[in-house]
């Protein structure tokens, strides 16, 4: 009869296969004529007769006496079918009952059948009872989807099949919705009566809760499944007014239609009403001006997946009013692109009950409030919206991530909010060679000595004395640790010593040129212009790159004072104080080292991580010939379980070589920087060793052994590759 019908309502309507979106409307629509009734238990109205107006139906509502006095609500969101968890949290929280916002997990070993692969790869993706390694393994991009379909069994997605045979007994009533990813035919085997659960309350648009709980008479009305405006005239799989397929679900208009008539119908203003949506009020327009027509006052929701659970009330949000009703006028806009496409169809083919519920459905669109400051026909201006400021919304995270807690005593209602939040613990991770404190700066100090604290953690206290008189500073520079943090090594020391050694051999040498020079300027025989002072303490700073300049020794006579006023360095705003010699900020430390057979690009490489990609937050070639050619790149991750997921990937295939995995670390970040990763810590260009320090030395100062200095003014600073840079 439903065909026939069908039939006629296409050939009228001149529907084609080339509309086959108004032809699977007319089929749904058809299917909600030929399967509208439903059991007494949850039945909404009984079945439609064009002959006569249907009676009024009977509405499923009980009420449970908690105690009196105080109680405890526990609220979460997604379990997602680790419902085993449920008793525990509930113990927990001490929780009296548990409200659930979606996706509870309703599937069983048929649903996997019905669910489609990207569904498949979603549940798959974040399901609790599959184990990391091995889900990692089942979205490897090389898998395809019929590797996920036979590995995957109905134990690794929902717990729900041990809960209906009675292995899973829940120890509190549960009151839930369904959420976007449920199997359809599973809830409507709970609106038949064919599957009834101890403590498991399914809400839905005919059926309502009420809880009399610390002295207060609270209402539940629920909306389940996802709304998606251009879906809410399609009813998929399901039966009268739920609807579903293929491992998802979503809203329809019939069923916010019938949700209004069902909360009219129960109506008490002595109730306290509480809408549990799995879309969220926040971020949905519709689903706002639902809570305003159902007259709730307090709103629970899920679907957005956050690390926080967020309370707020419009008021708290909105910038004004203004701000409220313009959420509401782009929900609406949205539903009225969809209706005006389908309006002519659907007054086609619904029957009279079908009406009745599609007004009250148009009727919710059409719940805007009026602007406060404008008035209405009689001159007065209108009264606020009371959900304005005293409809409170709570938006909650998955279940793994966080819960609340209405605590319920003496008709108050408080609220406990937990969440696991953002994991800011590497912030606080800082690496020596990417901060390095200036200890001699003229805007900080050392700790005083014997307090055991060092201004940088890594850095070395061991000082060690300079031989040669202090500098004008009066402080003096640790010879005996690196900027980063690194012990000297003995061979160091003996090519330090033998530096200085040089350095002293040179100093006499320009001591006995600057004596010279003196000697013909007081002889007359020179000319009598000033001849430019020459920087003898920069040279020998750059020699070593680390050390402080070293000053000769004072001794008696006007040569002496002569020499002091030139060797002076350059005056400047530093104490003194070795330049830290890495400016580089601080590296993330869940940072993967990958060494590449084969050059691959950032996107090449992103797709090598394949799922754990979505934890990456930078790749960086570093600027070495290595990084440049694309074989050496630092991969970084949002926390320390996306770096996990990413070392997993060990072994697999890039462009059919396999790359080497780890995790960086900054010794084998600065030897990579430095050109070659095998090379030790005395590498790099400008190292010492060789008997190149005096030749430097010379060159820096602009002489040569036996011969005159160039003529360069005091303060101007050498070139060369020597220097702190140098040494890096």
């Amino acid at each position: 009869m439903c065909t026939s019908r069908f039939r006629h309502i296409s050939q009228n309507l001149d529907v084609t296969p080339a509309s086959p979106t108004r032809a699977l409307l007319l089929n749904v629509l058809c299917t909600k004529m030929q399967s509208l009734s439903r059991p007494a238990s949850t039945s909404t109205r009984p079945a439609s007769s064009t002959n006569s107006r249907p009676p009024p139906h009977q509405i499923n509502t009980q009420t449970k006496v908690f105690d009196t006095a105080h109680g405890r609500l526990l609220c979460i969101a997604d379990i997602r079918g680790r419902l085993s968890a449920l008793n525990d949290l509930a113990r927990e929280a001490n929780a009296s009952a548990i409200i659930h916002t979606g996706d509870f997990g309703f599937f069983e070993a048929s649903s996997l059948d019905r669910i489609n692969d990207r569904t498949l790869r979603h549940l798959t993706m974040y399901s609790p009872l599959i184990p990391t390694a091995q889900r990692n393994h089942l979205l490897a991009p090389e898998n395809p989807p019929s590797a996920i379909r036979t590995t995957v069994t109905i134990s690794l997605l929902s717990e729900f099949p041990l809960l209906l045979s009675g292995h899973i007994k829940l120890q509190v009533p549960v009151y839930t919705v369904w959420g976007a990813c449920e199997d359809v035919l599973v809830l409507e085997k709970f609106r038949a009566g064919t599957y009834d659960i101890e403590n498991l309350h399914v809400l839905d648009e005919a059926t309502t809760r009420l809880l009399d709980i610390g002295g207060v008479k609270l209402r539940l009305l629920g909306l389940g499944g996802a709304l998606v405006p251009h879906k809410m005239f399609d009813n998929g799989d399901g039966s009268a007014t739920i609807a579903g397929g293929q491992g998802t679900m979503w809203t329809t208009a019939l069923q916010i239609g019938e949700l209004v008539d069902t909360a009219q119908r129960v109506f008490d203003p002595s109730e306290t009403r509480m809408l549990i949506s799995h879309a969220s009020p926040g971020r949905e327009g519709i689903i706002n001006q639902l809570g305003l027509v159902l007259k709730a006052d307090l709103t629970i929701s899920a679907g957005l997946h956050f690390r926080y659970a967020s309370s707020y009330n419009e008021f708290s949000v909105q910038g004004d009013f203004e701000g409220l009703r313009h959420k509401l006028v782009v929900g609406k806009e949205g539903f009225d692109k969809v209706w005006d496409s389908v309006k002519a169809q659907v007054d086609t083919v619904i029957d009279e009950n079908q009406r009745v519920l599609l007004d009250k459905a148009l009727s919710v669109l059409e719940r805007i409030p009026l602007p406060p400051n404008q008035p209405v026909q009689n001159g007065q201006y209108p009264v606020e919206e009371p959900a304005w400021k005293n409809c409170w919304n709570w938006n909650l995270c998955d279940a793994a991530y966080g819960s609340l807690v209405l605590d319920i005593k003496d008709g108050r209602v408080s609220a406990e909010l937990k969440s696991q939040g953002f994991n800011y613990a590497y912030r606080r991770t800082v690496t020596s060679s990417t901060i390095t404190p200036t200890p001699n700066s003229a805007n900080s100090s050392l700790p005083a000595q014997g307090t055991g604290t060092a201004a940088t953690p890594t850095l070395s206290t061991k000082v060690q004395t300079i031989d040669t008189p202090p500098v004008p500073s009066g402080r003096e520079t640790p010879k005996d640790a690196r900027p980063n943090g690194a012990l000297v090594s003995p061979a160091e020391k003996a090519e330090r010593e033998r530096a200085k050694k040089e350095r002293k051999k040179e100093r006499k040498q320009l001591e006995r040129a600057e004596r010279e020079a003196a000697a013909v300027k007081e002889g007359g025989s020179a000319p009598t212009s000033p001849r430019p002072e020459v920087d003898l303490g920069s040279p020998v700073q750059a020699k070593s790159g680390k050390a402080t300049p070293e000053v000769p020794a004072a001794g008696p006579g006007p040569e002496t004072k002569a020499t002091d006023e030139r060797v002076q360095s350059p005056a400047t705003e530093s104490a003194g104080a070795r330049t830290p010699t890495s400016r580089r900020p601080a590296r993330n430390p869940w940072t993967i080292f990958m060494r590449l057979p084969v050059p691959a690009n950032e996107l090449e490489v992103r797709e090598f991580f394949g799922d754990a990609r979505q934890g990456i937050t930078r790749v960086n070639y570093p600027q070495t010939f290595a990084g440049r050619n694309q074989k050496m790149v630092y991969v970084e991750f949002g926390d320390e379980e996306a770096m996990k997921a990413g070392l997993e990937k060990q072994g697999e295939k890039l462009k059919d070589s396999i790359p080497e995995l780890k995790q960086a670390t900054d010794k084998e970040s600065r030897n990579a920087e430095n050109g070659n990763p095998n090379r030790g810590a005395f590498g790099g260009r400008g190292g010492r060793g060789r008997g190149a320090f005096a030749a430097r030395g010379f060159a820096a100062a602009g002489l040569t052994r036996g011969g005159p200095p160039d003529k360069r003014m005091n303060g101007d600073g050498p070139s060369g590759p020597s220097g702190p840079s140098a040494e890096a």
